[in-house]
């Protein structure tokens, strides 16, 4: 029997180095999985490295894994010693075996803390073992820890220096360097989360690490919210039946909507006017806590939308009703799929609550667009933009343009209209009108006309009645 122990322990810690070195070899690998082989059939390595994929032969997972596991466990108890390099590889070929085993992740913190680690080797190793377990919660968590190291560098304030000129220009450039470093972890997570996303169905795991990520990584950035918007568009038309996801686009709108609700109401006063509180406005998320209340690093200050970002984000209602076309389309194109009627209605709660807490719209007897905040020409005419609703604004205005026209005859002219302003007046055509109860109620006729699928009736009319219970009232 010790021959026999001793003979494993030789093939663990040749299967142990091999990984090592593969990862040596090729620092890209991007996936690791099982090779199904239960038995042995040639005398080789059980490690198979072919282009950017690293597979382990099934059958000696049956001696690695134990003999890693109880090695750790030893150490942990002070039974045995191990020393940062063995740990490192001991933890690492454990992890990619078996990642939701939280004293192995405990011991890469330690290893992190101390420096035998970076931050970004440990975020690789999640990586990996996201392609072959992508809803492991400790591997999320554990990344989630690292992210938080990550921001306390990036904010930690430098050295007080008394020279004024090479310091501040140094300052400059470390925080410029910062920041480009931030933006690319940023950019690598979302990678991470859509590759999970789309390895497991309803990851939620993934999509709550991916809220995470943009609550305390780029906390009101405008234009992050949108561009993960934008991107979200193209992964939802090819997942219609994903809960998870259309639950995160709906946390993107809401973000957006209140992004540009604060920032258009301190520069446009005259035209939201928002509530102090409301039992239906969208759930403010705290940027340094997480999901389950435990505080988090201290997430970078959100600073006020420059002019590009506001230029680079459509306005609220032709976000809104980019979003109502954009569950038309696939209603129409996959029917009977209940996540996209769930998130129509959401969209449209969302909308008729902002409209009516904004009070966007009233005193015109229609559901009028707001004109693009980036359009200052037409701030003072904000009933223009939708042909539904512009009857009665359009009287107004030629009433009042003919009797300013009559007052200015009885002045020698001085109030004749410059013909140069009919040129700056001219627009392209309207803009899109924003959802309406009208054409919500219309939308669901058509669709009981034309379906023939039991499900997509059973929606259609389950969404009409909220529409009567709910929004009609």
């Amino acid at each position: 029997m010790a021959e026999t122990e001793n003979e494993v322990e030789v093939l663990v810690q040749r299967v142990v180095k091999d990984i090592n070195n593969a990862f040596k070899r090729n620092p890209n690998i991007d996936e690791i999985g099982l090779i199904p082989c239960p038995e042995v059939r040639y005398n080789r390595s059980p490690i198979v490295l072919v282009e950017n994929k690293l597979g382990v032969e099934s059958w000696c997972v049956k001696y690695l894994l134990p003999y890693v596991h109880n090695k750790l466990l030893l150490y942990r108890q002070r039974k045995q010693w191990l020393d940062r390099e063995a740990l490192v590889d001991i933890t690492c070929t454990l992890l990619l075996l078996n990642p939701d085993f939280t004293t192995a992740w405990n011991v890469r913190k330690e290893l992190l803390q101390c420096g035998a680690l970076s931050p970004e080797r440990d975020l690789y190793l999640g990586k990996l073992a996201l392609t072959k377990f992508p809803k492991s919660p400790e591997t999320w968590i554990h990344r989630r820890w690292i992210l938080q190291q990550v921001l306390r560098e990036c904010s930690s304030p430098g050295p007080d220096r008394k020279e004024q000129g090479d310091g501040d220009r140094r300052d400059a450039a470390e925080k410029t360097r910062l920041s480009e470093h931030l933006h690319r972890v940023l950019h690598e997570e979302m990678k991470v989360c859509a590759d999970a996303a789309g390895r497991y169905p309803s990851n939620y795991n993934a999509w709550s690490h991916r809220v995470w990520v943009l609550q305390n990584m780029a906390p009101g950035n405008l234009k992050v919210l949108h561009d993960e918007l934008s991107s979200m568009r193209q992964w939802v038309s090819m997942h219609v039946s994903d809960h998870s996801g259309f639950h995160y686009r709906q946390f993107l709108l809401k973000a957006l909507v209140r992004e540009l609700s604060q920032s258009l109401s301190s520069s446009s006063p005259q035209h939201y006017h928002p509530q102090p509180s409301s039992s239906h406005s969208p759930h403010k998320a705290n940027p340094h806590h997480q999901a389950n209340g435990e505080p988090t690093a201290a997430a970078p200050c959100p600073s006020p939308p420059s002019p590009e970002d506001l230029a680079s984000v459509p306005a609220l209602p032709q976000l809104f009703h980019q979003e109502v076309e954009l569950c038309t389309d696939l209603i129409k194109s996959f029917p009977g799929h209940e996540t996209l009627w769930c998130h129509r209605r959401h969209v449209f709660y969302l909308w008729h609550h902002w409209r009516r807490d904004h009070h966007y719209g009233q005193g015109f007897g229609s559901e009028s667009p707001q004109p693009n905040h980036t359009d200052a020409g037409l701030s003072s005419h904000p009933h223009t933009a939708c042909p539904g609703g512009v009857g009665l604004d359009r009287v107004q205005r030629r009433n009042g343009q003919a009797q300013e026209g009559q007052d200015a005859m009885e002045v020698d002219g001085v109030g004749v209209p410059d013909p140069r302003d009919t040129k700056r007046l001219k627009r392209g055509p309207p803009g899109p009108c924003p959802p309406a109860l009208s054409s919500e109620h219309s939308f669901v006729a058509s669709v009981l006309d034309s379906c023939r699928s039991p499900e997509q009736g059973r929606f259609a009319l389950a969404y009409r009645k909220w529409l009567d219970s709910v929004i009609g009232q």
